[in-house]
């Protein structure tokens, strides 16, 4: 990932450390705040539309990151603690220019689609693919599902792989939009080695076809 190391060499100092503490921060407070509210309209005034960013309500390219994933407590903090966990594990990986960028990255493709596709976006497809790089990386770490039944995390991949398939054919054009785009990050970042990989992969098993094959010759 050359192009990445050189963004790094340049903007390095403009990495936000600790990116994905004051994400889930965010959301726990908007989280909070949808419970108090008797109005419903925090999630309106802080979701990604088009429309109304293009009369100047701006802040709304950067809020809809922060609108939690559920309105269920239970699963708000399972949800809030894998994303840290995920974002966190990310970031001591790559550093945090890197981390940065591949939110940043996500955010673009996630708002992208919004306004290519004319419906609304939520940060959650973002937030998916930060668990794709995680599995991609750390494919056997295991997690409790439910708090109950260890699952190796590549396997979890696997089922949201399956359920983007699902949204593509299925879902709306704006949901179908944002599933695909918000793979930009993942795809930018790891379709080099993925694709590498499997000409290795070809490559084995042609030696092994070849050597089979020569291996019978001789037994004749």
């Amino acid at each position: 990932m050359k192009w990445i190391n050189q963004l790094e060499r340049r903007f390095s100092r403009l990495a936000i450390k600790n990116l994905m503490y004051y994400i889930v921060f965010l959301n726990a407070v908007i989280f909070l705040l949808i419970l108090i509210d008797n109005t419903g309209s925090v999630i309106p005034l802080l979701a990604l539309n088009p429309a109304l960013i293009l009369e100047g309500e701006v802040w709304r390219l950067i809020s809809y990151i922060f609108i939690p994933p559920t309105t269920s407590i239970f699963f708000a903090v399972f949800v809030l603690y894998f994303y840290y966990m995920v974002g966190t594990s990310l970031e001591r990986e790559w550093g945090s220019f890197k981390f940065n960028l591949y939110y940043l990255i996500g955010m673009l493709g996630t708002t992208a689609a919004a306004f290519i596709a004319g419906g609304g976006a939520t940060g959650v497809y973002l937030n998916m693919s930060l668990f794709l790089a995680f599995a991609y990386i750390y494919p056997n770490f295991e997690i409790l599902l439910f708090l109950i039944a260890p699952i190796k995390v590549k396997y979890l991949a696997w089922l949201y792989w399956f359920f983007i398939g699902y949204t593509v054919l299925t879902a709306r054009l704006p949901h179908k939009a944002a599933a695909l785009v918000s793979l930009a990050n993942f795809i930018l970042f790891f379709g080099y080695d993925i694709i590498k990989n499997l000409r290795r992969r070809q490559q084995v098993s042609r030696n092994r076809r070849k050597f089979n094959s020569q291996f019978k010759k001789k037994d004749e």
